[in-house]
């Protein structure tokens, strides 16, 4: 009997143990392996803080913990076009609320081999989404995407994004024109020689489109005006954009414009005494004297729009492109101690029409330096959504290549 209550009491406490045992198993849930998503009915370990997170895994992908890279042409000391889209860099973190660590900029980096480097870099850093900033980097941009097919790739100023036959590319730019229409009227109205000179990088669409633009505000407020442009063949090259600035100003034009990076044209013109209109960045500091205004961006507006498409798990259009009504270009503060009389008011008058959608800038008629309608009355020429593609000179442009 004494012998049968020691074995009935080894088989309570055996019970009890199992017992205790198996209700704490709901308390410390097993260890996943976190670089898999859990299936259906597995625990999941809420408390781990370093769960890392692939591009592959959307779902679990937020403002928090999302990872953006760039990869831009120069840095922010050329006070022009790196410049304008780290400020809106920038502008996109405050907006979102994300930490340094979250952001990797790839700066200077030169159109060849060492852009597909940095964008494969940004890749095993553990982006989830990459912006590339200048013209010649998409390339570069569509083969290194074919590799990484879990992560966004976003090209600035490119064409190719509908061709390329990937989900994971995509195109964006803007309507600069509009901007860049608006900053003409300010050259218009403070030429005295009717005569304008243009500081251009290359004979691209992207470069003829901006400064037809320019020139077509101009003649708005001055139908006598003339304009000449040499170009660069180089986005940035300050020693040569001087230059060239020179040699317009040595040929008597007395207001310059530009779509070259640098400050350099803006210098030049408050050293020689005329006036200067500039691109990307409010250039009034590098030239108090000369700077009227400036055509800039605001590139946090797509920078937000895609990031936020993103973590909603929602396509990213392949072509992305808006201008002055939605705010993503505009004009800069006028240099009022400068501008001609009316100028303001000038601009504003051009603003609201735009604006309106009734009326657009390469509405005809428009005429080539062949003599040559290549807009009729009553048509308009509308850009593509993220690449320019008017390649017309017009009558009054005098676009010397060489």
């Amino acid at each position: 009997m004494q012998h049968f209550k020691k074995l009935l009491a080894i088989l309570l406490c055996a019970l009890f143990i199992f017992t205790v045992v198996a209700c704490d198993s709901g308390k410390d849930p097993v260890k996943t392996d976190p670089s898999k998503p859990a299936e259906s009915g597995d625990p999941v370990d809420t408390d781990k803080p370093d769960d890392p997170v692939k591009p592959d895994d959307p779902d679990k992908l937020s403002l928090e913990n999302i990872k953006i890279g760039f990869v831009h042409i120069t840095d922010p000391s050329d006070m022009g076009y790196t410049y304008n889209h780290d400020l809106g860099t920038q502008k996109m973190q405050k907006e979102l609320g994300l930490k340094d660590d979250q952001i990797i900029n790839k700066f200077n980096t030169s159109e060849d081999e060492t852009c597909e480097n940095a964008l494969r870099e940004l890749a095993e850093q553990g982006c989830h989404i990459i912006f590339a900033t200048s013209f010649g980097f998409e390339d570069y941009v569509i083969k290194v995407a074919k590799d990484y097919p879990d992560i966004e790739f976003c090209h600035a100023t490119g064409y190719k994004a509908a061709s390329a036959g990937l989900d994971n590319v995509h195109n964006y730019f803007g309507k600069i024109y509009q901007a860049r229409y608006l900053s003409g009227i300010a050259a218009g109205l403070k030429t005295e020689k009717n005569k304008l000179g243009y500081v251009g990088a290359f004979p691209f669409p992207e470069v003829i489109s901006g400064f037809t633009a320019f020139y077509l505000g101009a003649k708005s407020v001055n139908p006598d005006v003339k304009m000449t442009v040499k170009y660069t063949h180089s986005w940035n090259n300050p020693t040569l954009e001087a230059q060239l600035a020179q040699a317009l100003i040595d040929e008597g034009c007395d207001v310059l414009g530009q779509h070259c990076d640098s400050t350099a044209p803006a210098t030049a013109a408050e050293a020689a005494g005329v006036f200067h209109v500039g691109y990307n960045s409010d250039m009034r500091d590098a030239a108090p004297n000369a700077s009227l205004t400036s055509a800039v961006w605001d590139w946090s507006r797509y920078l937000v729009f895609a990031i936020n498409k993103l973590i909603a798990g929602e396509e990213i259009p392949v072509d992305w492109g808006e201008g002055l009504a939605e705010g993503v270009c505009d004009v800069s503060p006028l240099n009022d101690a400068i501008v001609a009389p009316d100028t303001a008011a000038k601009i504003e008058e051009a603003r609201a029409k735009i604006v309106s959608g009734d009326w657009d800038v390469f509405t005809g008629p428009l005429v080539d330096v062949r003599g040559e309608t290549v807009v009729a009355e009553g048509e308009t020429f509308i850009e593509p959504a993220s690449a320019p593609s008017w390649g017309y000179i017009l009558e009054g442009i005098d676009a010397q290549a060489d």
